[in-house]
């Protein structure tokens, strides 16, 4: 319980803040209930809090997710927001058609524009900031807004991935949430997010083509430019400009599927899709591939330091753990009662909790005679009890195969390269 909130799960974690789902037992309803970090707690940054609540209650349109109810509890600030159905990035997992896709841009870009219209900058446009209720599209967290007036003390703040060049240099205008805009824009009507630096075409512009009227392929164009000179001024515009083109993105879209279905037989089954469905089957739960690589999709576990698919270096984690709380320095999971981080090497954390936690999972002891806790999750790197280095290599369960670099257990009949330590295992096996 905190205060009149049962809490029930965790949503997902922010730069500052937990958000739950809880149950307010006075209303009887479920709500969002964002409670900010103990460490971080201070008079600066609660008063950041407040301006953060202050900004989105005066922001009332369809699109903007309102704050419901903002209390002090038990001596900390929390604000109870309604809950969706999903997030945008949930949704990002499955195949969406092109008019669902216009019609979330059409809602964001709504949103977005009454933000700017009232001289607020978002600054964190993500699709994980997006709340879904069936269909209806609201943007959530205000937490690194800012109105225009004043002093940009957050620059270079945002999420790594969908912050425009200038922003992360420290420079955000209101043309950084533009670039934001774009990218996700991009992303819904491409299937795929484009990578620094940026340079167009982007990878996927052949799909692009062949989905959007080149209209909108022009707006996302002039949406995406490096130079913030080159975009559009603020949301105001790029929503006007939308508008002007989304009746024929709409008709194009109808056409192409009809000319698809009348002319196009129907295809095999990408036979990278069915080997990826077939490792989930056979592998998806032993190791706990819950995320998905940003750059191909594949399917890859939280403990994973590569795509073992691409070989991508996954220092980015944007999807939720399944632990309780992410560390700053890799975003990968942590527990509450973890003195350091097991996935990355970096200092220790000041524990907000005397409680132990179990868990079922845990399957080695740590071979650190003078540590006192002996519990390790499978492929941890470190001990997060004594941060000693795990050295018994890491198996996968019933096979036998392992990664001449590393030692770590690796599947070579499905993945390109090594989890744990991003080598190529052709190469290896030519070697």
């Amino acid at each position: 319980m905190l205060g009149k909130y049962r809490i029930e799960s965790k949503l997902g974690d922010g730069g500052f803040a937990t958000v739950y789902r809880a149950f307010d037992t006075l209303e009887g309803i479920r709500i969002a209930l964002k409670v900010p970090y103990p460490h971080l707690v201070s008079p600066e940054w609660t008063e950041d809090f407040r301006r953060e609540i202050r900004i989105n209650a005066q922001l009332r349109h369809p699109h903007v997710l309102p704050v419901k109810n903002a209390e002090m509890v038990e001596g900390g600030l929390v604000v109870a927001y309604p809950l969706g159905d999903r997030t945008l990035q949930d949704r990002l997992r499955s195949r969406m058609s092109l008019p669902t896709a216009i019609e979330y841009v059409q809602q964001l870009l709504s949103a977005v524009a009454y933000a700017h219209s009232r001289k607020v900058m978002h600054c964190d446009i993500k699709p994980e900031n997006l709340i879904l209720f069936d269909d209806h599209l609201m943007l959530s967290d205000f937490g690194l807004a800012k109105i225009s007036a004043r002093t940009l003390r957050a620059s270079g703040s945002g999420t790594v991935g969908y912050i425009a060049p200038e922003q992360a240099m420290g420079r955000p205008s209101f043309r950084s949430d533009v670039f934001s805009l774009g990218l996700v824009s991009y992303r819904m009507v491409a299937g795929i997010l484009p990578e620094w630096p940026y340079d167009w075409p982007f990878p996927s512009h052949s799909r692009l083509s062949q989905r959007a009227h080149p209209d909108l392929v022009r707006f996302l164009k002039r949406s995406l430019e490096n130079d913030p000179r080159k975009r559009f001024s603020d949301a105001m515009a790029m929503e006007s400009a939308f508008l002007r083109i989304r009746a024929k993105c709409l008709r194009f879209s109808s056409k192409t599927s009809v000319t698809q279905a009348r002319t196009v037989p129907l295809k095999p089954r990408d036979w990278r899709t069915v080997r990826r469905r077939q490792f989930v089957k056979e592998f998806g739960s032993v190791l706990e591939t819950d995320f998905t690589c940003q750059k191909c999709d594949g399917p890859v576990s939280e403990a994973m330091g590569f795509c073992p698919w691409c070989g991508d270096d996954r220092t980015y984690f944007p999807d939720r753990t399944r632990l309780s709380q992410c560390c700053p320095r890799c975003n990968r999971g942590l527990k509450l009662d973890w003195s350091y981080c097991p996935w990355c090497y970096g200092g220790g954390f000041e524990l907000a909790t005397q409680r132990e936690y179990s868990d079922s999972r845990y399957v080695r002891g740590c071979q650190n005679s003078a540590c006192d806790r002996k519990e390790l999750l499978p492929f941890m790197k470190y001990c997060p009890w004594c941060r000693t280095k795990v050295r018994k290599r890491w198996k996968i369960p019933g096979i036998k195969e392992t990664c001449t670099s590393c030692g770590w257990g690796v599947l070579s009949s499905y993945w390109s390269h090594c989890g744990w330590c991003g080598k190529a295992l052709a190469a290896q096996r030519a070697a």
